[in-house]
């Protein structure tokens, strides 16, 4: 009766187990394909259940839409491209040289991928906008009004913000990959006579592309869906295919033609993101070792270095140190008055509720997204590692789709799918965590897959011949042995909750408004008390990002992905 009892125990556990690890496939069947399938259903049929194509038509037809999909296109390749000529020589001087501080900014060189897209617009509004930073020091030595920048709701700004934001991406995964490369075949060219010229060309460029294809490819996915930096930098003259599917569904309430565009847009992505995915395994293959990297010999070195740190400070550096002056002077006096305000409803604010209130609502938000992240992220990852050959390749596919699904596109969904029986959530506060939850998901499981796959197979093996079950074997062999990654994950998916924008723009009601929508609010509107606000939050949700990016710097595990 015993041993009968403890093998339905087993069983029970074994079952309970597998369940666990199916749980994050159920929530991502019932809260991404779900909305994906509603706006397929949105494009392609009509109320009566026909086949309708009028949106694709629509599209097809007209030149405006043929329009903004070009430029989508255009803008992310040029973006790319500006992107690869900063990060690839600047990657290429990170790998090769030693010197003093390297690390330290290396680091600190990442805090921009980790900033919210508002505070990213808001700081190049406040270092470059018409009442900006570098406007104002031209006035004080002089400058005519003619001389001033001309730059806002301008490509230019857009283009430089792109750059802003994409080249530490770029850059963590250039150097984690030259880094991993052995010198020999470069020693070997300089042994048989190439000088330095030629080896670069006929040696170094070609070891390097897998990984310049791998970063192009992620920055282009970046760009391609970029959102809220066009919406706020660009206006209506530069709209996206993210800044139509948003004016057609929230503005003009065009589901069928935003449905369409939805389609369209989710095509491209998932082309991309496959092309990336693939890139990144074979890149991954090549590594071959560690590169040594030299001190600082010659003149041409120190050159190469001082440009190289100079060039990041400047881009890197001055739209955040902007945004921190604009914070206590908006208007060129120093003052805490607009950290003031943003505790009361002035007469005739944007918002219906305390600006702090903002701030509150985003925090609470972001710690059940975080918490939701890691346990269906720590799921996925022990399912992918457990899995092997095409199914587990499949599996991890999966669980970065949400990474190639544009957040105003996720949004939209949801409004299609969770506002009707089983899942109405229209009136409930889980809508836009769990929204949150997608988009954090990829990240965590980026963090804690290569932690779970580095643990040798000999610990799991001495844990179940000592008879530990599968779910007593994770938590207290592989959880323990991957608290760091989980602790980065975690921080990921905090951050990246904190500042999203496309979702809860959808999403967000109008008296529990996100943080970042509240400062997108402020910036729509004239009035030096509403640029004043902007800062002021924009300062304060930059602080906190620093606070969660040190915290992933610090618990940062040596085999953790650089995506």
């Amino acid at each position: 009766m015993g041993r009968n009892s403890s093998a339905i125990r087993r069983r029970l556990s074994q079952a309970a187990f597998g369940a666990a690890l199916a749980a994050p496939l159920l929530f991502l069947l019932a809260f991404f394909v779900n909305p994906l399938a509603s706006i397929f259903g949105v494009s392609f049929i009509r109320a009566d259940g026909g086949l309708d194509l009028s949106g694709f038509l629509n599209i097809a037809s007209s030149s405006y839409y043929r329009n903004i999909l070009a430029f989508t296109a255009v803008q992310a390749v040029i973006s790319t491209a500006v992107t690869m000529a900063i990060a690839v020589p600047c990657a290429l001087v990170f790998a090769r040289y030693q010197f003093r501080g390297k690390s330290t900014l290396l680091s600190l060189a990442t805090l921009p991928f980790v900033l919210p897209p508002v505070v990213v617009a808001a700081a190049f509004i406040a270092l470059l906008g018409e009442r900006g930073l570098v406007n104002d020091m031209l006035l004080a030595i002089g400058a005519s009004d003619d001389a001033l920048l001309r730059i806002e709701r301008t490509f230019g700004l857009i283009l430089l913000a792109h750059v802003f934001y994409n080249v530490p991406v770029a850059l963590r995964i250039l150097v984690a990959f030259l880094a991993n490369q052995s010198g020999t075949p470069e020693e070997a060219g300089r042994m048989l006579g190439a000088n330095r010229r030629q080896v670069f060309r006929f040696i170094s460029v070609p070891l390097l592309r897998p990984a310049l294809l791998s970063a192009a490819l992620i920055v282009f996915i970046f760009c391609f869906s970029s959102f809220g930096i066009v919406l706020i930098l660009g206006g209506p003259q530069f709209a996206t295919l993210e800044v139509e599917i948003y004016r057609q569904a929230a503005g003009i309430f065009n589901l069928p033609l935003a449905g369409a565009l939805a389609v369209v847009q989710l095509g491209a992505m998932l082309l991309a993101m496959s092309a990336y995915l693939a890139s990144t395994r074979r890149t991954a293959a090549l590594y071959s070792g560690k590169r040594a990297a030299r001190p600082i010999r010659t003149v041409r070195d120190r050159i190469a270095v001082a440009c190289a740190v100079v060039l990041l400070g400047i881009l890197l550096f001055t739209p955040l140190a902007a945004i921190l002056i604009r914070a206590i002077s908006p208007d060129g006096t120093v003052t805490l008055r607009y950290f003031a305000l943003l505790a009361q409803v002035p007469r005739a604010s944007v918002l219906a509720v305390p600006a702090v209130q903002t701030i509150g609502t985003s925090l609470v938000i972001a710690c059940v997204a975080a918490i939701l992240s890691v346990g269906l992220g720590t799921a996925l990852s022990l399912l992918i590692r457990q899995t092997s050959g095409r199914l587990g390749r499949l599996v991890d596919t999966v669980t970065m789709l949400p990474l190639a699904t544009s957040a105003v596109t996720l949004g939209f969904g949801f409004i299609i799918a969770l506002s009707r029986p089983p899942l109405d959530l229209r009136s409930s506060f889980w809508m836009i965590p769990i929204a949150h939850t997608l988009i954090g998901l990829p990240f965590v499981v980026r963090s804690v897959l290569p932690s779970l796959q580095s643990i040798p197979r000999s610990i799991n093996e001495a844990a179940l011949l000592l008879g530990a079950r599968p779910a007593q074997r994770v938590l207290y062999v592989d959880i323990p042995l991957v608290r760091r990654a989980l602790l980065v994950g975690a921080a990921f998916a905090f951050t990246t909750s904190l500042g999203e924008f496309g979702a809860g723009l959808f999403l967000a009601r109008p008296n529990t408004p996100t943080i970042s929508t509240a400062i997108y609010r402020f910036l729509g509107q004239p009035g030096i008390n509403n640029y004043g606000q902007a800062y002021a939050l924009s300062a304060m949700l930059l602080l906190v990002c620093l606070l969660c990016f040190l915290l992933i710097e610090r618990f940062r595990p040596a085999d953790a992905s650089e995506l």
